[in-house]
């Protein structure tokens, strides 16, 4: 018992005096040899691994075959999961990006502006199917208030699904009428 007495009052009295040493060192303007590593910011995980493109397919459908000029269209955009292990997936509309097309035109994207992501664990069958609605306009590389878009004239317009994180993942093309 003693011993371990000893052995901590002379561990404390050696930390004091290195600690002191430091601080007059420090103030006489000597580099003690102190140094700090940045810290790396944490990694989020869940233990959940992201889903391949190989598993991933995707749906896009609406019950309109026409719209009129200024006027709005919903779609049905599913992301179909067919893989046998659970992963996660972004299903916002940042990740989930329908596209209008009219010839090589590209008219508008629903990923102009930011949205907040919209993880999903998905496991083998599950659909996630979400509205998207297209106002007729004509978006540019910007983020701009629809209310400040162009409308698109008359003529016939193309609808397509696709994955940001995954580009290969298309759905098949949706044709309709704007009239």
């Amino acid at each position: 018992m003693l011993v371990l007495v000893l052995a901590l009052a002379g561990f404390c009295v050696y930390s004091i005096g290195r600690g002191a040493f430091a601080v007059g060192a420090l103030v006489a303007g000597h580099d003690v040899g102190i140094t700090r590593k940045a810290v790396p910011d944490p990694t989020p995980s869940t233990g959940v691994r992201d889903c391949v493109e190989d598993s991933i397919s995707l749906e896009l459908s609406t019950t309109a075959q026409t719209v009129p000029v200024g006027g709005s269209i919903d779609f049905a955009a599913g992301i179909v999961y067919s893989g046998t292990v659970s992963c996660l997936i972004d299903g916002s509309d940042a990740n989930r990006v329908l596209t209008i097309t009219s010839g090589d035109d590209q008219v508008w994207r629903s990923d102009s502006c930011p949205v907040e992501s919209r993880m999903l664990m998905m496991a083998q069958g599950d659909k996630d199917i979400q509205t998207m609605r297209w106002n007729t306009n004509r978006s540019g590389s910007e983020c701009v208030d629809d209310a400040d878009l162009p409308k698109v004239g008359a003529g016939t317009y193309v609808a397509q699904l696709s994955l940001k994180d995954h580009p290969e993942v298309v759905s098949q093309q949706v044709p309709f009428v704007v009239q």
